[in-house]
């Protein structure tokens, strides 16, 4: 169990059941949004994925408990295709989005209600767009069942098209909501305040890096992205993100969404946007 030394947050319909994460072993993947949002609210959660008193093949036996085809979910679940997976008491959930949008006002990382809802939302569902489900046709653009060394090829040739004109559109988006009045500051994506959208972008950021470093060096120095770079690095500074990151709680990068082949920056020729006038 991972446990912080942050009091567990309560919540109007806190049942006192524990979160429990089910996920693959050995892999941040797509997991990893949903521990950021734990550790920072300072909330004990079950890992299945790093369960000291599991094996690798016990824990991925878990996953393959509930993804497996015979398994129809209950009178109040539906049956589950992937992980990463919640349960929360008598409720499981999976869909990376979803999970996070039923976390996020519980752990104090988004209203509970109002339009808000909604805008984090949205933000958060184009960061994933871009920076997970984008980032993983980099390495398998034809077919998931298919290796990396399958589709070499073609996996160059999309992560050319992604570096040069994908990743810049989308920190271009990460900076105007920046620079938008709903953000509240230009500090945080939106509020004026820390939620779930900005570990989210973090996160994205972070495993950008992993897999692409030449590239994002590249970006980071142009300066045209400088807002959306601070915030990562304001993010990476919250206590218990820092402390976090420093544990063994935190996943080193591997074979997950985010992964690292050199050949696939080579001939990246990316394309820096024209400086707009201020006045814009």
């Amino acid at each position: 169990m991972s446990s912080p030394d942050a009091k567990r947050l309560k919540t109007d319909d806190d049942d006192d059941a524990p979160y429990e994460l089910i996920y693959w072993p050995g892999l941040p993947g797509r997991g990893e949004l949903i521990r950021l949002l734990f550790e920072q609210a300072g909330v004990p959660y079950i890992d299945h994925t790093i369960d000291h008193t599991k094996t690798p093949k016990e824990a991925r036996q878990t996953v393959f408990e509930y993804i497996d085809p015979d398994n129809i979910g209950d009178a109040t679940n539906l049956p589950i295709l992937a992980p990463p997976i919640l349960k929360h008491g008598d409720l499981v959930l999976h869909q990376l989005p979803n999970i996070l949008l039923y976390l996020a006002p519980r752990l104090g990382l988004a209203p509970k209600e109002g339009n808000g809802v909604f805008l984090l939302n949205q933000l958060v569902l184009t960061l994933l767009d871009g920076f997970v489900n984008e980032m993983h046709e980099t390495h398998h653009p034809i077919a998931t069942s298919l290796y990396y060394e399958d589709q070499k090829p073609e996996a160059k040739k999309r992560s050319k098209h992604y570096l040069e004109e994908r990743i810049p559109k989308f920190l271009g988006y990460a900076q105007r909501v920046l620079h938008s009045e709903a953000s509240g500051g230009e500090t945080w994506l939106y509020g004026n305040k820390l939620t779930y959208a900005d570990l989210v972008l973090f996160q994205c950021l972070d495993g950008t890096n992993f897999a692409f470093p030449e590239s994002l060096k590249k970006l980071r120095e142009s300066r045209h992205y400088e807002r959306v770079f601070e915030l990562y690095k304001r993010v990476k500074e919250q206590p218990n993100i820092s402390s976090y990151l420093a544990s063994e709680r935190r996943l080193p990068y591997g074979d997950g969404i985010f992964r690292h082949y050199s050949e696939l920056e080579k001939d990246v020729q990316i394309k820096l946007p024209e400086p707009r006038p201020a006045t814009l």
